[in-house]
């Protein structure tokens, strides 16, 4: 009996590693396919697709199976491809069940060899230059779901095979050359659809009558000669989420679809008109979709969608990213804060990635200029400043794009609502910060030959890195912008006195800044606060007032005079402080002098400490 179960036992492992052979082998071949198709197609922005790198964890725009064994998911919105799709690449993609290469500048026929993927569930090709006619048999694909094939120049007739997509729900082909008589789909599941702005004619089959009359605009007017039946959602499909079903506040397809079904016809009437509002997609020539959901990143005008290279979200090499200014657009999203040069905002995109977007006002610079300083900025790759992903300049419009760090920023952690759930900030935590924004700033001043300044040093702008240390972010802005007159000013408690021009911020007055941060750090103050209730006062003028009375512990926040044996290091912290924020610019130290004063601090006679603290490891990149 032993022996058959070890037989057993021998025979289940050879079968397991026979199946995992066999997912490898397939995945392999997905990964090559990708190649090919990379490989043999033109485009503008580069991918981070290395053969020597997992293909289901590192590349940009690929989703695998749970398990890992497949490709089941290519989105690669906005990447510049142009020419046609290169023949079986993609179609090698058996397990295939979404694929949107949306907003791109590809060309020529719908590809035939994409009938090969018969698990196809979401296809998005709108935006593009496509031409010809549909392929004649779209049965092939009886998964499909959403089709977008809307904005391209597609002619001839609307398949018949159209009618036999039972699962079908939402069907956009706005805005191609379609001509013809429209059939009759006779499908019960659809809830989304747009033909407007073709050629077709005569009369809108019964069984579409159900369907506003906005669907149908832009075409011969007989088609609007019919009384409609009753009143369902509308949207053009947008992009589905093929990765996470339950995302807050999303536009997406499904959360729509759900609230079809589970929705009374009244709740959906209400509810429906309340997103065209907001969504429905004008055919105008110019006309881009959306608004941000919270926040109104948006107010009063639409951001025009030019087709010109100069007017595309402009992505940094190495961003992973894989979406495009549209996506930005419809996603969700809420402010964050108003600060001295724009708004920031957060935006959740369909597949969850959550991204900050900065909003510039008062920027004073043309668009040559903007995009120079633009690639100053993007070009610095250091682990304590926030890496500039993306970029997009219009008129009108000017958004910078970083990645979104979830503790908020060092104002927030310091100065929001202090009470009985907030997590105090001990002294090794803020310890970090400073050394971390400290290299930050160090290594800034080290770009652009020296030359580059931060110009807006204040804790709203540092954030904490994976590793917990501080990290700066939008360095660089103050050069581009209108000068703010210092009672104006937000950050008017980080000005240096000798800064009268805020586009003329210097080195030395970004040592003011940090100086300030410090003192924060320290204090748990604000930089413009108020005591007693009615005077308000600066936090450099107070420290040097409590200092001058010899007063030193009540300088320190409360809550570090809880934590043993430190006081030495704030004692020390002080001094450094101190040096940042005299009056006369050539008297303070570099930031690069100030990273070793900081990491010295905890150094300074750490064998004798009672409290068990974490070295902190020496600064890198500067």
């Amino acid at each position: 009996m032993e022996k058959l179960q070890v037989f057993g036992f021998y025979i289940l492992m050879g079968i397991m590693f026979l199946l995992s052979q066999v997912k490898g082998t397939l995945l392999e071949s997905d990964k090559q396919a990708l190649l090919d198709f990379v490989n043999n197609f033109p485009h503008l922005h580069s991918l981070n697709w290395n053969k020597e790198s997992p293909v289901c964890k590192n590349w940009s725009g690929i989703t695998c199976k749970e398990d890992g064994s497949r490709v089941i998911s290519v989105r690669l919105p906005g990447v510049g491809f142009h020419g046609p799709i290169p023949e079986n690449t993609l179609s090698r993609l058996s397990a295939l069940e979404t694929l949107s290469l949306r907003s791109n500048g590809i060309n020529g026929t719908f590809p035939v060899d994409l009938g090969n993927l018969k698990n196809l569930t979401f296809l998005y090709l709108q935006y593009n230059n496509f031409s010809g006619p549909l392929p004649s048999d779209f049965s092939v694909w009886k998964h499909l779901s959403i089709v977008n094939l809307s904005n391209n120049e597609f002619n001839g007739t609307i398949p018949k095979s159209f009618s036999c997509l039972s699962q079908l729900t939402a069907l956009d082909l706005a805005n191609n050359l379609l001509s013809g008589e429209i059939l009759d789909l006779d499908l019960p599941n659809l809830q989304l659809l747009n033909l407007s702005d073709n050629n077709l004619v005569g009369r809108v089959p019964k069984s579409l009558q159900r369907f506003p009359k906005s669907v149908f605009v832009g075409n011969n007017e007989s088609l609007l000669d019919y009384t409609i039946t009753s009143s369902p959602l509308f949207l053009a499909p947008h992009e589905q989420n093929t990765r996470t079903k339950n995302v807050k506040k999303s536009l997406s397809e499904s959360a729509l679809l759900g609230i079809v079904v589970a929705g009374s016809v009244l709740g959906i009437l209400g509810f429906g008109f309340l997103l065209l509002v907001c969504l429905f997609r004008q055919k105008t020539g110019e006309g881009f979709p959306g608004k941000l959901e919270k926040g109104d990143m948006w107010p009063d005008k639409e951001i025009s969608r030019n087709r010109d290279e100069s007017n595309r979200l402009v992505f940094f090499e190495g961003c992973n990213y894989a979406f495009d200014l549209e996506d930005l657009l419809t996603a969700s999203a809420e402010v964050l804060g108003k600060g001295t040069f724009g708004t920031a905002y957060r935006a959740i995109l369909e597949d969850a990635t959550m991204v900050v977007v900065k909003r510039l006002k008062d920027v004073n610079v043309g668009k040559r200029e903007f995009e120079q300083q633009m690639d100053v900025i993007g070009r610095i790759k250091h682990e304590n400043v926030t890496e500039l992903r993306a970029y997009y300049y219009s008129k009108d419009e000017k958004l910078m794009v970083y990645d979104y760090y979830d503790r908020g920023s060092l104002a927030l952690m310091l100065h929001g609502k202090r009470g009985e759930y907030r997590t105090p900030l001990g002294w090794e935590t803020r310890l970090k910060i400073a050394i971390g924004a400290a290299r930050g700033i160090a290594h800034i001043h080290t770009e652009n030959n020296g030359k580059l300044v931060h110009g807006n040093v204040k804790s709203s702008n540092v954030f904490l890195n994976p590793q917990q240390y501080g990290c700066v972010s939008d360095p660089g802005l103050s050069t581009i912008m209108t000068s703010l007159a210092p009672p104006i000013a937000r950050a008017a408690g980080y000005r240096a006195p000798e800064l009268t021009d805020t586009r003329k911020a210097s080195q030395p007055s970004d040592v003011y800044g940090f100086g300030v941060i410090l003192l924060e750090l320290l204090t748990g103050k604000s930089p413009v606060h108020t005591i007693n209730g009615d005077d308000v006062v600066h936090l450099v003028r107070w420290v040097h007032s409590v200092v001058r009375e010899e007063w030193t512990a009540e300088v320190f926040d409360v809550e570090l005079l809880r934590c043993p044996n430190i006081e030495e290091e704030l004692v020390d912290m002080l001094q450094i402080a101190m040096s940042c924020v005299v009056r006369m610019p050539d008297r303070r130290p570099k930031m690069s002098e100030l990273v070793k004063l900081i990491e010295n601090v905890r150094m300074t006679d750490i064998m004798n400490r009672s409290e068990n603290l974490t070295p902190l490891p020496p600064s890198r990149g500067m």
